[in-house]
């Protein structure tokens, strides 16, 4: 109840910035249109609309890193935080609270850049839906990077790590704008090791129904999260422990 009852007052806030809201789920889609129009004026097969719209929905969902960076870290820096502090609730009622509500906004916008890449071509499926689900961790990674940045840094500082840095290395680095193969090397070795390009092959391998493909490449999603999400939880143990020290 704890939990819950955190995770509607966050809800709420997160409702609230509606322009934050707005720019998250609008901003992919303006990319989804751009690269469509490319697309259809260049010979070769660079951005096809059912390769482009998984990528697309899990680049989309970085912007969820700066939502829970940004909720958290205000949280942290406000007299708000310390009288949470003097509560019952445990940190891993705080980290839930946060991941919760976020959810359903992960899985509102990635329903709406399917829908719309509908309308671009896309053929229609059940296989989108598998494709939502499969998401589902990607989402849940980068709320966690969220939590775990601000749990470090001030609502300042997520401004620029979570806006610029993590949305442009989740880009570049998860073969959204161009095809890995074609450079190699170490750079698609280092990709390799990072969870953003398996989520992407993920989600396209649902897309096109190569069942057996998703589950290797959704591991290392998940692994990813498990690990995030715990340091996210350890990290704010100790500020939680070193604030309420403070306020003594």
């Amino acid at each position: 109840m704890r939990t819950l009852f955190f995770s509607l007052r966050n809800a709420k806030e997160i409702i609230r910035d509606k322009l934050t809201i707005f720019f998250g789920i609008g901003f992919p889609l303006v990319l989804l249109f751009l690269l469509s129009i490319i697309q259809s004026n260049i010979p070769v097969s660079l951005f096809e609309i059912q390769d482009l719209t998984p990528g697309i929905a899990v680049f989309g969902l970085s912007f969820m890193t700066l939502f829970s960076a940004m909720l958290i870290s205000k949280d942290r820096c406000s007299s708000f935080m310390f009288r949470l502090f003097t509560s019952p609730m445990k940190p891993t009622n705080f980290i839930l609270g946060y991941t919760i509500p976020m959810i359903p906004i992960s899985i509102l916008q990635t329903i709406i850049c399917f829908a719309v890449a509908l309308f671009l071509g896309l053929k229609l499926s059940v296989n989108l839906l598998l494709a939502v689900v499969v998401i589902i961790p990607s989402a849940i990674f980068f709320i966690a990077l969220g939590l775990l940045c601000g749990s470090l840094l001030n609502d300042k500082q997520v401004g620029g790590i979570c806006g610029a840095v993590v949305t442009n290395v989740s880009g570049w680095l998860s073969g959204i704008w161009f095809d890995l193969d074609l450079i190699g090397g170490t750079f698609k070795d280092i990709c390799n090791l990072l969870p953003f390009v398996h989520g992407v092959n993920a989600a396209k391998y649902a897309v096109s129904g190569e069942y057996s493909k998703i589950m290797p490449e959704l591991y290392w999603v998940i692994g990813y999260a498990v690990v995030i999400l715990v340091a996210a939880i350890l990290i704010f143990t100790y500020k939680m422990k070193n604030g309420s020290k403070t306020s003594n």
